[in-house]
């Protein structure tokens, strides 16, 4: 992988991480088109760059994470992703990371999913409460979560659609979505570096150009994501799914 290769992941990786289009899904698909997806390096790359997207929460919420009821239901949604990714982890990399057909699937599915959601009508709070997050909601937030294990499902849509689901408001959750990706990202980055210390030998420029500009990228994102939702429901993003799963059929899918 090129230096500007990583660059242009790590662009696409900032953009994606936190809208709920899914970031595995374009990462893989844009190494598939750039020639080298599938590879080992190429896998644990994808993995460890969307940490330094994850990594923009934590410079625009730091104040949050000093509060110890909100750390606590943060590791209480963090329980499921953590038990399901230990478990199917050799799956979801050598496996479920090469199924084209899952991931235009989940795309399509997902996008369908968003449209569907956000035909809801429900009344929304300006404010943020995460007080509306109960020990039992976090929990089943976590659930929603661990859905995105399947690559193309989208971590952010999976929690933010939950959380709607379960009667939390549209800006709360998605900021707790935000949050939650820290620790659930920290553990996947940790173990991945542990498992494949081989397949990133050697390839450090790349990794760190991809982490830096991702983390860049991510903060505007974020910025973008929070006024765009303030207006406007996901529906956009879902077409958006479903539009990229079709076209990159189409296109090199065959």
């Amino acid at each position: 992988m090129t230096v500007f290769e990583a660059l242009v992941l790590g662009i696409i990786e900032g953009i994606t991480e936190f809208l709920p289009i899914s970031s595995t899904a374009h990462l893989v698909l844009a190494g598939r088109a750039l020639g080298h997806g599938g590879s080992a390096f190429s896998k644990s790359f994808d993995i460890i760059i969307q940490f330094g997207a994850i990594l923009s929460v934590v410079v625009l919420y730091w104040r949050k994470f000093l509060d110890w009821e909100v750390l606590k239901k943060l590791a209480v949604a963090f329980i499921p992703t953590g038990l399901i990714g230990l478990t199917v982890y050799r799956v979801l990399k050598e496996y479920l990371l090469d199924s084209l057909t899952v991931i235009l699937l989940a795309l399509i599915l997902g996008g369908i999913g968003l449209i569907v959601f956000s035909r809801r009508r429900v009344e929304e709070r300006e404010e943020i409460d995460f007080g509306e997050i109960t020990y039992g909601r976090a929990l089943l937030i976590g659930i929603f979560q661990a859905i995105a294990i399947v690559p193309g499902v989208s971590r952010s849509a999976a929690t933010i659609v939950g959380g709607s689901m379960i009667g939390i408001s549209k800006r709360t959750i998605v900021e707790f979505s935000f949050m939650l990706a820290v620790p659930t990202m920290l553990a996947a980055t940790v173990y991945d570096l542990y498992k494949s210390q081989e397949a990133i030998s050697g390839n450090y420029a790349a990794l760190g150009v991809g982490f830096v500009v991702s983390f860049f990228t991510a903060i505007l994102a974020i910025k973008w994501l929070l006024a765009y939702i303030k207006n406007r429901s996901f529906a956009a993003f879902g077409w958006y799914r479903i539009g990229l799963a079709i076209v990159y059929f189409l296109v090199f899918g065959r």
